[in-house]
This record gives structure tokens, sequence and C-alpha cells, in this order.
């Protein structure tokens, strides 16, 4: 897992899709999502951990502009 768009594939997979035209809540969603996800045991820690930290760096880009 190397981009955004590989996050949103790993959501799309288990049917969620997220736009709200707001783009930190989109994040904020995407990282809850992940989370239930890791909790339900529906993906490893590795892509857990992957997918969160990917989430974060976005938010961090996006805050800045």
């Amino acid at each position: 897992m190397e981009t955004m768009y590989d996050v949103q594939q790993l959501l799309k997979r288990f049917g969620i899709f997220i736009y709200t035209k707001d783009r930190i809540a989109d994040l904020d969603l995407m990282q809850e999502e992940v989370k239930n996800l890791y909790d339900a045991k529906l993906i490893s820690m590795t892509i857990y951990q992957q997918a969160i930290l990917l989430i974060r760096k976005e938010m961090r880009i996006v805050k800045k502009l």
C-alpha cells in the first residue's frame, strides 16, 4: 500500500465508499473505517498500519493548504 488510492481501493473491497466534499472529513471517516476493519480482524496489522500512516500523511498535506 503506497498511495491514498490504495487506501480507497481497500475500503472499496469492503463496500465502503467515502465522499463528503470535505477532504478532512473524508480522511477522518477513512481512518475510522480502517480502524473498524482492523478491530473486526478483516485486515492485518501491517495493512492497518500502512493505511493509517498514509491517511495521516494526507491529512498533514491537506491542512497545510
